[in-house]
């Protein structure tokens, strides 16, 4: 066990465990995939249990979750360009939106009385929305985890940003765990901050999260270019990758040999009339091919002879699960997240990379680059040639963490060789 200054009086769960997942989902579809993955693995040795995942994704009603697991949703809050907020759908304004969100979470939390809350990312919630349902469940004896991908930014921007938002404080405050969805060996995201020794004590790397293939129904049907080897592109939710869709297209349009065909997924978010343009382009070249989203593009992954794409967390979890070789042209802003993860994936020959800066508004991007680059994707090795050990044990650590919480006379022998 975890050494914790929090009571040790919490309740043991009488009933069928409850678990609370908070997903705050401002854009893009990582964070409420990641939890998703989470929920499904932890329901069936469960027994009957009770999973809620709160999400502000419009999307997350297109997702399949297994017996035992449903959501609320609060209302969609959206980032803009120039980094600021507003309401995605409602003709309210931000603060009104936060009171309503923060609303509904306290009164699901309230109606749930969960055993466990798992908090994606945010400390504190979107705009402190969570503090005081976080207040309200440590006082009943919820045990409180917070769950962090493998890198949060570069040190720069994330230390002054968690000290503004108040993150910090909330996580002294509240949270009995940590959960790093990674590797030490590969990146410490709470290394910059001077964590109180009791704060760091209760630090775990998981391994990244694995993915299995979701059911399918026998009714998927796919673009016939999938029926000869191709390489899937894919930006995620789309709403920041149509640099990358464009430079891949130009490739095959600059030169009409290149041997694999690219199948490329826009993503639910990428504007009507920008997939109308690209769809012109791609009429004309017999060997690209794209639809505009799927929810179990785990299928094409795994039929794809590789993979182009950003590298946000969730498609490196795919990439590595299906050890898939793989291009990778990290965005560099808002954040330099997908840049520090590609940059220490090429490094262990997980994967090859392009510069992401070329992605940057008016950046030069060279069609005969990428083409060479989709060539050379036959000749990579395999990620699981340079896989370190554990890397992908994330479900079974958190499996393992979560029976332990629910169950606390359990020796954690399982999460001793991963603890910070």
């Amino acid at each position: 066990m975890l050494n914790s200054p929090f009571p040790a009086d919490r309740r043991e769960p009488a009933r069928a465990p409850r678990i609370l997942i908070y997903s705050h989902d401002t854009f893009g579809l990582g964070h409420i995939r990641r939890c998703r993955a989470i929920a499904n693995r932890l329901a069936p040795g469960l027994g009957r249990p009770s999973i809620v995942i709160i999400s502000g994704s419009p999307m997350i009603g297109s997702f399949e979750f297994g017996d035992g697991i449903d959501f609320v949703r609060v209302p969609g809050v959206v980032k803009l360009p120039d980094g600021t907020y507003s309401t995605s759908s409602l003709s309210l304004d931000l603060e009104e939106t936060v009171a309503m969100r923060a609303a509904v979470i306290m009164a699901t939390a309230r109606s749930l009385q969960p055993d466990i809350l798992i908090v994606d990312k945010e400390p504190a919630g979107f705009r402190d929305e969570l503090l005081d349902t976080l207040a309200y469940l440590r006082a009943a004896g919820t045990r409180i985890v917070l769950g962090l991908r493998d890198i949060l930014d570069e040190p720069e921007v994330i230390v002054p940003e968690w000290r503004r938002k108040g993150a910090l404080n909330a996580l002294e405050r509240f949270y009995d765990e940590i959960w790093i969805y990674g590797l030490r060996e590969i990146h410490e995201p709470l290394a910059p901050f001077d964590l109180p020794e009791a704060v760091a004590r209760r630090i775990n790397y998981t391994g990244y999260i694995r993915r299995e293939l979701p059911p399918r129904p026998q009714t998927t049907r796919y673009p016939r270019l999938t029926r000869e080897p191709f390489a899937l592109v894919t930006t995620g939710g789309g709403g920041d990758g149509e640099e990358l869709i464009d430079w891949v297209i130009s490739a095959y349009e600059a030169d009409g040999e290149i041997p694999l065909g690219a199948l490329l997924v826009f993503g639910p978010f990428i504007p009507r009339s920008r997939r109308a343009a690209f769809m012109e382009r791609i009429a004309q070249l017999p060997r690209v091919d794209a639809i505009t989203f799927d929810t179990k593009i785990e299928y094409l992954m795994q039929r794809s002879e590789g993979v182009i794409a950003m590298g946000g967390y969730n498609t490196f979890c795919e990439i590595l699960s299906f050890d898939k070789r793989a291009l990778i042209v990290p965005r560099r802003t808002p954040r330099l997240e997908q840049t520090i993860r590609a940059e220490r994936a090429a490094e262990l020959g997980l994967v090859a990379m392009l510069d992401g800066a070329m992605l940057e508004p008016g950046g030069r991007r060279d069609p005969r680059v990428m083409a060479e680059a989709i060539r050379a994707l036959a000749r990579q090795p395999l990620p699981s040639a340079s896989f370190p050990p554990g890397l992908l044990d994330g479900l079974d650590r958190i499996e393992e963490a979560t029976h332990a919480l629910l169950h606390p006379e359990t020796k954690r022998a399982g999460l001793s060789a991963v603890r910070a």
